[in-house]
């Protein structure tokens, strides 16, 4: 009773922090727009209520804040389920899809959509995500092959370096391209340092089918990912298919991720944080870590993004920078801290 209550507790404060979030990034701005008039405007276009609203506030929430931070709320969403599915995967707290380089590899999926113009018969503007998802689905693969090579055991170490290694090497094809580039370079390089502004609803119609459909593949393999985090044999002998639920989920959060870049850039560490953060508070079960992380990372992004277009106002940093100061002492952290159990351990064994 006490567990189920505390997991509801935790549900409570998940979603309220994303309700808050959105209403104070639909709020502030260069123009402050009161909550009244945010609520009025939702009700009166979604559901044909007659709330009188200033038209300029409405048209303020309707065509511009709303879709701006429910994108941003769907890529925090998708990046942050994604690396926890790849944390619990790999047995791995320092796995994201930025340090194991699938979000380099989707870049450089979509960079190669943006310079050479491709648009694939049928699938027209989803041509976009659907590169990125295929670069970012070889790339994890390609990561854990090289790391099985470099080292039989796959080590935390061998796969984050691997990591590392990819996403330099991927990064030099980017710095190619866009050297080549000549009236897409402001495009491409505005991209990749990671934004959602002046992205409108077709952005989030882009997004989320890959995001129902990824999140729903990971959820419904909660209890497998539970079990594979004890190791491949324990799973085995509990029945698990390893390989293909492997792959199944490595092909959904490669799925997320690669959606997620298409439509804003390369956006690090927030699979990296959220997971672990929401990990210490409420636990590894991943049957509540994959939902509780998707509120939360929603929830973070969209407060990211208020950071990065009101922090100096009227200008606007990419949401990456905001993001990786966040994230990157946080991994150093984590990346000290593992070293530090690793040495304890070594000591006791002594």
């Amino acid at each position: 009773m006490f567990l189920k209550t505390y997991k509801l507790w935790a549900y409570l404060i998940a979603s309220s922090f994303l309700i808050v979030s959105l209403i104070i990034g639909i709020s502030l701005g260069s123009v402050q727009v009161p909550v009244s008039a945010i609520m009025g405007s939702i009700l009166n276009e979604w559901f044909s209520a007659s709330f009188t609203v200033d038209p300029m506030y409405e048209s303020i929430v309707l065509s511009i804040r709303l879709p701006r931070v429910l994108l941003a709320g769907l890529i925090g969403a998708s990046l942050a389920i994604a690396g926890a599915a790849f944390q619990g995967l790999l047995k791995n707290p320092l796995a994201d899809p930025y340090t194991l380089g699938v979000s380099s590899g989707a870049s450089l999926g979509a960079v190669i959509v943006l310079y050479l113009g491709i648009s694939i018969p049928g699938l027209y503007s989803f041509t976009l995500p659907v590169l990125s998802i295929i670069f970012a689905f070889i790339t994890i693969l390609s990561v854990l092959l090289f790391a099985r090579l470099a080292s039989k055991s796959m080590s935390v170490a061998t796969i984050i370096l691997t990591g590392i290694i990819f996403n330099s090497f991927i990064g030099s094809f980017i710095s190619l391209l866009i050297a080549l580039s000549g009236d897409e370079l402001r495009q491409i390089i505005g991209w990749l340092l990671g934004s959602v502004s002046m992205r409108g609803w077709e952005y989030i119609l882009l997004l989320l089918p890959f995001f129902l459909i990824g999140s729903f593949i990971l959820i419904i393999n909660c209890n497998e990912l539970n079990v594979l985090s004890f190791g491949e044999e324990k799973a085995k002998y509990l029945g698990v298919h390893v390989q293909h639920r492997k792959l199944w989920i490595l092909l959904a959060a490669s799925m997320l991720t690669g959606a997620a870049v298409a439509v804003s850039g390369t956006i690090g560490f927030v699979g990296l944080v959220i997971p672990h953060f929401t990990r210490l508070l409420w636990g590894t079960n991943h049957k509540h870590l994959l939902p509780l992380s998707m509120l939360i990372g929603a929830g973070f992004l969209i407060l990211a993004d208020l950071v990065s277009r009101t922090l100096i106002s009227p200008s606007e940093l990419p949401i990456g920078v905001i993001t990786s100061m966040i994230g990157a002492p946080v991994f150093a952290v984590l990346l000290l801290r593992g070293r530090s159990e690793r040495r304890g351990s070594h000591v006791k064994g002594s």
